[in-house]
């Protein structure tokens, strides 16, 4: 078995251990014995409601919004070139959040609202692509900084959604911009995405290590460039929009956990890119389930506790690449 494989097969089975983690610890604990019980098709029906109706869609949705993040986030930085970049950067969950709290106003279900938040997320990745863009070609720090004013006119719009909303209506709207997988039941659609976007970016790992050194050195190999970084900024958009149409703005995991792979397996994105689908889902996965078990039976948001992580981690990778 080659490198790759023996990474992937480590990252699988831990996947596997934090999943039965997941689905055991809770308001109410489970043995991995009733939890194997039920898996497997037996189990009382108390605890197979538990697992199969509630904590199932959630453990499966907070492993595809980690992976989703991981992934947009390494495929971000390779396209700007920049190791801070993350997969907000560009204000595509800024648009996301305006559709999503537009349509919690208007007291639209929870599919609509799932609806609206992608909707607005394909808006942002549009009007940041074509203002970046203009009458000429794009580069990197012109797509950054159009990110940037874009994401800083969403936040304005939220603040005014916020400050105009109903009292009632305010703790579902801040929760939901905090990250929340509460409702995040039908994590089907996320898995597909990621696991298409996995196959779809693997084989342009190579190119991918070339583009990571510039764009001239790149197009100097023979690299297709302009093509590439569309397909990657697309694809990254893509993602972007998936995981904040699941599960709302879930800070850091996108940032840390590319850096933290870079560390452990070098560079080299056919390595990196399907680690960082099962990393990201390892991660969100193990922070969702303090979620739900630190102050039990009430929960946290998700992003409340990727943060708390997310920001010693950064800086101590901060410190020592000094």
């Amino acid at each position: 078995m080659n490198r790759l494989g023996i990474i992937l097969a480590v990252l699988f089975i831990a996947a596997l251990l934090v999943m039965g983690l997941s689905l055991g610890l809770g308001s109410v604990a489970l043995s991995p014995g009733d939890v194997w019980a039920v898996v497997t098709g037996g189990g009382e029906p108390l605890q197979r409601a538990l697992i199969l109706e509630l904590r199932l869609p959630r453990t499966l949705a907070a492993f595809a919004t980690g992976g989703l993040l991981a992934v947009a986030g390494a495929l971000m930085q390779v396209l700007l070139r920049n190791p801070l970049a993350d997969p907000y950067v560009l204000g595509i969950s800024g648009g996301a959040a305006v559709g999503a709290l537009l349509s919690m106003l208007a007291g639209l279900a929870t599919v609509l609202v799932s609806g609206a938040a992608f909707a607005g997320a394909l808006l942002s990745t549009l009007l940041v692509f074509g203002l970046a863009h203009g009458t000429g070609s794009w580069t990197p720090v012109r797509l950054l900084l159009t990110g940037v004013v874009v994401a800083a006119g969403w936040g304005a719009l939220i603040s005014f959604l916020l400050a105009v909303s109903p009292g009632a209506q305010l703790p579902g709207m801040l929760y939901w911009l905090m990250g929340d997988l509460s409702h995040a039941s039908h994590p089907g659609p996320a898995l597909i995405v990621l696991l298409l976007a996995v196959l779809l970016a693997w084989p342009l790992g190579r190119s991918l290590n070339v583009l990571a050194r510039g764009s001239l050195q790149a197009a100097a190999l023979g690299v297709s460039v302009r093509p590439l970084e569309w397909t990657v900024y697309l694809l990254a958009a893509a993602l972007t929009a998936s995981a904040v149409t699941l599960a709302g703005t879930v800070g850091f995991v996108g940032l840390i956990v590319p850096h933290m792979l870079r560390l452990v397996l070098g560079n080299d994105q056919r390595i990196i890119l399907p680690a960082a689908a099962l990393a990201g889902g390892i991660l969100l996965t193990l922070a969702d389930t303090l979620a739900r078990t630190v102050i039990a039976p009430q929960q946290l948001p998700v992003g409340v506790i990727t943060a708390m992580l997310g920001v010693p981690v950064f800086l101590y990778l901060l410190h020592r690449s000094r």
